[in-house]
């Protein structure tokens, strides 16, 4: 695979042309291509996704710098800070920042976060599924048999996830890894510009179209596309998809001439849409085109001990990025780690072990800098409990044993208000597993 070391774009926007200049000549000294804009209104100018990074100053002319997170689409955004403060810092990582540096700072660790950020792609041949639970174990395997065919795939899951990541593996193992994959989220970009945005428009096709410009589809030929957030694509765009994947061919709008494009799609959604077809909110024909293979990932809070083994991973990364390599997580903070119901899925737990090592001034990051609170304990069912069980555990290994030759796996779930899945994992965790053929 073809390395890109010296061949990194990295886009800084700051308005302070003295201070933009003097970094622009640093980065360039260290192998990094760098263009310039010194408000947000002059960094959309740009394809923001051709960007390996983007640093951009908070306070911006015309408008925040945190604004350009969302517009990037994927995009790592590094913000800086005049007036830095730990509000601001928890709030801006929590937009989804890739880190925050409060101003004046020393170009050196810019050059070491931005090094950790643009050697990611380097690295991601190696991308692993951290995880033991079986969905995972599944998935994984999955993705090792589909991912040397040029099979369109469609990955569902809650936000949050980690379908972009599978995206990414699918690629990389994929005979199409010398190229770029070229991403977009669907949910990101009005209807009005999201034709233009994939399929590309003549010049004068539109008020405002004052050049011609390639869509993500012609960009991605020979490549991956992935449209994240599929079911959000209105029904127009639907349409030129589906050319795209029966025909082999794009239109630009506003064009008469189409052009050949050889593209794998990978597709993903937090949606059903099956019922977005019944509902006739999502077109039959692109469906049954996307769902070729579909690959389901499960929430967090199913997974059992994988959210700590990934927060152990996420912490490493920061740490070492940060200069805290000795940073660990203390009992309480493991615990909340443990209960803590991760409705964000893994990027909540991401972002928060990252805010917790931007905050941590202590050898150990406590349960506080996490900054999640724990839900009230599941309500068990109303029986009885024998004085003997002196814990919610001890309650729960007794009323299994009880009632497992009674009841299905689903009914010994629901009456203990957990899902199947959490049962199975408090079976591993507890050493209760049931016997084989008594599963139901």
């Amino acid at each position: 695979m073809t390395t890109k070391t010296a061949n990194q774009n990295i886009l800084i926007v700051d308005d302070d042309t003295v201070f933009r200049s003097s970094l622009k000549a640093f980065l360039e000294n260290h192998n990094y291509k760098v263009c310039e804009a010194g408000s947000v209104k002059e960094a959309v100018r740009n394809e923001l996704t051709a960007f390996s990074a983007i640093v951009c100053d908070s306070k911006l002319p015309g408008g925040s710098g945190v604004n350009l997170i969302k517009m990037s689409w994927g995009t790592p955004v590094v913000i800086t800070c005049a007036q830095a403060s730990l509000r601001s810092a928890v709030e801006t990582m929590k937009e989804g920042a890739a880190d925050y540096l409060p101003k004046p700072y020393d170009f050196d660790e810019l050059l070491s976060i931005l090094h950790e950020l643009t050697a990611h792609g380097q690295r991601e041949t190696g991308i692993e599924m951290l995880g033991h639970c079986p969905d995972i174990l599944s998935v994984s395997s999955q993705i090792d048999k589909v991912a040397p065919t040029n099979t369109n795939v469609l990955i569902s899951g809650e936000s949050g996830t980690g379908k972009e990541l599978v995206a990414r593996k699918i690629h990389l193992l994929s005979g199409r890894a010398e190229r770029q994959m070229i991403s977009l989220n669907c949910a990101a970009i009005p209807d009005t510009l999201i034709e233009s945005e994939l399929f590309g428009h003549e010049k004068g096709a539109f008020s405002g179209a004052t050049n011609d410009r390639v869509g993500l589809v012609e960009a991605a030929d020979k490549s991956t596309l992935f449209l994240d957030e599929i079911g959000e694509l209105p029904m127009s765009a639907q349409a030129r998809l589906l050319r795209v994947l029966q025909e082999g061919e794009v239109r630009r709008i506003g064009s008469i001439e189409t052009r050949r494009v050889d593209v794998r799609l990978i597709a993903s959604t937090h949606r059903n849409l099956q019922a977005l077809v019944n509902e006739g909110a999502f077109r039959e024909d692109l469906y049954y085109r996307l769902n070729v293979v579909q690959l389901g990932l499960p929430p967090l809070r199913e997974r059992g001990g994988d959210a700590l083994l990934l927060a152990e991973h996420f912490l490493a990364n920061a740490a070492e990025r940060h200069g805290k390599t000795k940073l660990r997580f203390n009992d309480a903070a493991r615990e909340r780690i443990r209960s803590y119901n991760w409705p964000g899925n893994i990027r909540e737990l991401e972002n928060a072990v990252q805010r917790a090592v931007i905050l941590c001034d202590r050898k150990t990051i406590g349960a506080e800098l996490l900054a999640v609170e724990t839900e009230p304990a599941t309500k068990l069912p109303d029986l009885d409990i024998d004085q003997g069980a002196t814990s919610l555990e001890d309650y729960f290994v007794r009323f299994v044993q009880e009632h497992e030759d009674q009841m299905t796996e689903t009914e010994l779930a629901e009456k203990l208000g957990i899902s199947r899945k959490a049962l199975w994992q408090k079976r591993q965790k507890l050493g209760i597993p049931r016997e084989k053929g008594r599963s139901r």
